[in-house]
Parts: structure tokens; sequence; C-alpha cells
């Protein structure tokens, strides 16, 4: 089986505290992982360690099989769970300017965009400054951002914490239908157990920054029924 994701011995530590201890586990290409663990447990520590945004102390990431580099790092999409638009621009120019930066063309970017605003009935708001949206309206901007270039690993952070049921459903809708085109690999980091039992083939729970816990859902399912 190949994997879009491969986390070995990963280790982490600020001071003294020990936020990352031997990490490992694997993303199989094309599923959904749901990533799980008490506040605290080094889930925000791992996929910061995978962006780049920390650098650990020890272990290896491999994404396709590849060693970790910047440049492949480039290609992920990630939703923070921090969102942050700068709100002094229109929403239009700031959304094509993260687009670029994915190495996207302008004219396919804008394009892209006023489907994925339509979809999402955002479509309103492409000359709107951040600073004028409501903070549902800029939680599906940043989504769109990090699906737009389809990327074929995806990190989503709490992606639908702040949305009301509706809007919650049509994220799902969206991560389910990127899962079964085939070419996204989802990390998806989560305190909904709604959703890993909806959306995830496997789940990786940390705690303490160990992992505990590491399978398909339905036989954790089945053996938490014995």
């Amino acid at each position: 089986m190949t994997h879009a994701l491969r986390i070995a011995q990963l280790e982490k530590t600020f001071g003294s505290q020990r936020v990352l201890d031997g990490v490992s586990f694997d993303v199989p290409k094309g599923s959904i992982m749901g990533l799980l663990g008490p506040n605290g447990a080094g889930k925000s520590t791992l996929i910061r360690s995978i962006m780049g945004i920390v650098e650990p102390d020890a272990g290896s990431i491999e994404l396709s099989g590849q060693p970790w580099s910047r440049e492949r790092v480039r290609s992920i999409g990630y939703l923070p769970e921090e969102r942050g638009l700068y709100r002094d621009m229109k929403v239009g120019e700031q959304a094509v300017y993260f687009a670029r930066l994915k190495g996207m063309e302008r004219t396919d970017a804008i394009g892209a965009l006023k489907s994925w605003f339509e979809r999402l009935e955002v479509e309103g708001w492409w000359d709107k400054k951040v600073s004028d949206i409501s903070k549902g309206m800029a939680q599906k901007i940043q989504f769109i951002l990090s699906v737009l270039h389809e990327p074929r690993l995806l990190i989503l952070d709490e992606p639908l914490s702040g949305f009301d049921p509706i809007n919650a459903q049509r994220i799902r809708e969206v991560i389910l239908e990127l899962k079964a085109k085939g070419d996204t690999t989802i990390l998806l980091s989560t305190h909904d157990m709604g959703s890993v039992e909806e959306m995830c083939d496997e789940v990786a729970l940390l705690n303490r920054g160990q992992l505990v816990l590491n399978g398909k859902v339905p036989e954790l399912r089945e053996s938490a029924r014995d």
C-alpha cells in the first residue's frame, strides 16, 4: 500500500516538556485519517511539524514516499485551527493572492474561485473587505483556499468549528467528495466524534505526546464492542 504521509518516531521537546514522544503512523493514499486527542496531546505540534512551522528534534516525515522538503510542503492544502485573513484586503483580491502563492495562474485561480464561491454561497462578498464579513463567511473562504489548488494532501484542523449545522454538513460533503475522487488524502484533526464516524477510514489517537491508538475505524468500533 502506498502512503501519502508517513510519520516515523517523531520527537519534539519544548523546555522540559516532551510534546511528541516517538510518534509513528502512516496515512494511506486516498484515505481520511482522523487525528484525535485531548488538548495538549501534541496534535497541533505534529501538524506544524508536517507544515515546517516547527522543526522536530528527531524522527522523519515522508510525503508520498519522498523525504520531507519545503518544496513538497508548498503543495499541501492546509486549514489551520487559528483562522487568519488580512482584514483590510478585499476578499477576492486576497483569495487570488493566496491561489497564486500555490502556483495557480491568475485566470485559472479566478475561474476556480468563482465556482467555489458560488457553491459555498459567498459569491456576493468578492469585492468586500474581510473586515466586513462574518466569521462564518471567513471560515468558508479559508476552507476554499485550502482546497482550491487540488492538493494531494489536505490537512484540516477543526474544519467544522464555528459553523452552523447546515454549513457544517456542506463542508462534510465537500470533504467526502474530495476523498471519493481518489486524488486527495486528508488528515483531519477534530474533537467531533460524529465527523470521525461519518468520514474517517482510520484514526490516530494521541495522548501526552504518544500514539496510544491507531487503526481502521470499523475494526476499532468492533474492538470497543467486545
